[in-house]
């Protein structure tokens, strides 16, 4: 009977750990890597609108970035509750935590989708022009983010489950999709704006109906209809992990404004840099954090299975994948900076600051790696809070107020390199988050348990 069970055991408590976590993360960092470019070339066709148009969609970004934060931080602790109890076998929870994960997404789309649009907007201009255009992109594509919402849900159970290929082919069937529809809605429809809106509600309806096919196929859960209905304890499992991670998200909105505040004082030309640099940093970190998102169900799966010996094999061999990537970034920045900036028509003072800009934070790169590496035990084993730790003390305690001292003390200079002492100090506080978490989570993991089942 035993044999038959390991037969029948999901991979994540089988496959050799090397070889599962490329199989779980290879395909989150692929189609992470498309969404990246996604975001650069949707850019680029409102651009050829108008430069107002540009701006309008940039001002709905904050409210977007609201929405995606809960939908993120509900599925990350969804996903990681679900992964636990199938590592547990205990099949029927994790099913009800999928269907009170999807219950969850309906309810932010509620409240988030569908309440807030005109009062933000109203927040930062009162340029009728403006207003109307960001407005009218905000509704479409909040009204609509139920699809949205949806797909991201089904995508974190499907990961949870150990199938991220079908996650991968749900998000790049959807990014694809918005990238051929946005010039024809745009230009060939005339519908500026707008069509760029519709355009990415299409895009998510595709990618919420592959994914929806996918977790009625999946051979670990069978959502029904009385999955659905909340479940108090529940909730409180998934926001345990989940909430910390929203908060997280949240936080780079505050530290994005309060760098182009420092920046400013400088010029226009560094803020477009500070701008630069974040959407050439997404092709080296996305792969990380589609390794990491990898990472957290295979942990997930074995802290349930009380395998101890999976779970440090994967906390040890991931890190070091994130480390040789960014490794590679780093050279890459630091090789090629003329280039990397020339894919944004830069300026000669583009080059002059952006150069050593590039180059100065890409030694950041490695510390970031083993951070986000290791706050994967953290989501794994349910310590959500050490995540958003790290953030705050990363980017709201040491990365702004360095940037700010720096910058009066050396110049520009000193905001470039604020990224590497704050990253550093992240480092720190990862590892000894890390050592807590091991010592009262991982550690009282004992070897009898490890082999009991």
């Amino acid at each position: 009977m035993s044999n038959v069970k390991e037969n029948n055991e999901n991979i994540m408590g089988t496959m050799g750990i090397t070889n599962l976590i490329m199989k779980m993360s290879l395909p989150l960092m692929i189609s992470m890597l498309i969404q990246a470019l996604y975001n650069i070339v949707d850019s680029m066709f409102v651009a050829r609108v108008s430069e107002t148009a540009l701006t309008a969609v940039s001002l709905a970004f904050p409210l977007q970035n609201l929405l995606i934060a809960f939908g993120v931080g509900t599925g990350v602790g969804m996903a990681s509750y679900l992964s636990r109890k199938l590592g547990e076998n205990d099949t029927e929870t994790a099913t009800k935590a999928a269907g009170n994960g999807i219950t969850l997404a309906v309810i932010t789309w509620i409240f988030l989708g569908l309440t807030i649009v005109k009062p933000f907007m109203s927040l930062f201009t009162d340029d009728i022009e403006l207003l109307n255009l960001s407005t009218g992109y905000s509704e479409i594509v909040m009204i609509l983010s139920l699809f949205m919402l949806i797909s991201m849900m089904n995508e974190r159970i499907l990961q949870g489950t150990g199938d991220s290929f079908s996650s991968m082919v749900s998000q790049m069937t959807g990014a694809i999709t918005n990238i051929i529809l946005d010039p024809v809605f745009i230009f060939t429809f005339d519908m500026g704006v707008n069509g760029a809106a519709i355009a990415t509600v299409i895009g998510q309806a595709v990618s919420c109906s592959v994914s929806l096919f996918f977790v009625l196929r999946n051979k670990y859960i069978n959502v029904k209809p009385h999955h659905l209905k909340l479940s108090r304890r529940m909730v409180s499992s998934i926001y345990a992990v989940g909430a910390p991670t929203i908060i997280t998200n949240s936080i780079g909105t505050i530290m994005t404004g309060a760098m182009n505040a420092i920046l400013i004082g400088f010029s226009t030309t560094a803020v477009s840099i500070f701008s630069v640099y974040f959407k050439l940093q997404s092709f080296v970190f996305m792969p990380i954090f589609g390794l990491s998102s990898g990472m957290v169900p295979i942990i997930a799966y074995n802290y349930g299975a009380r395998k101890k010996e999976r779970m440090m094999a994967t906390i040890k061999i991931g890190p070091l994948i994130a480390v040789l990537i960014m490794v590679l970034g780093t050279l890459v920045f630091n090789l090629f900076p003329n280039a990397l900036l020339s894919l944004f028509s830069a300026t000669e003072e583009m080059y002059g600051l952006g150069v050593p800009a590039l180059k100065t934070i890409s030694f950041c790169f490695v510390f970031a790696a083993i951070s986000i590496g290791l706050g994967s035990s953290f989501q794994a084993t349910g310590y959500g809070m050490g995540t958003m730790i790290v953030s705050i003390a990363r980017q709201l305690l040491v990365l702004i107020p360095v940037a700010y001292v720096l910058s009066k003390l050396i110049g520009i200079n000193g905001v470039w390199l604020s990224f590497i002492v704050a990253e550093g100090i992240g480092l720190i506080v990862s590892i000894v988050l890390y050592i807590k978490v091991y010592d009262s989570r991982i550690k009282p993991i004992g070897e009898k348990e490890v082999f009991s089942e």
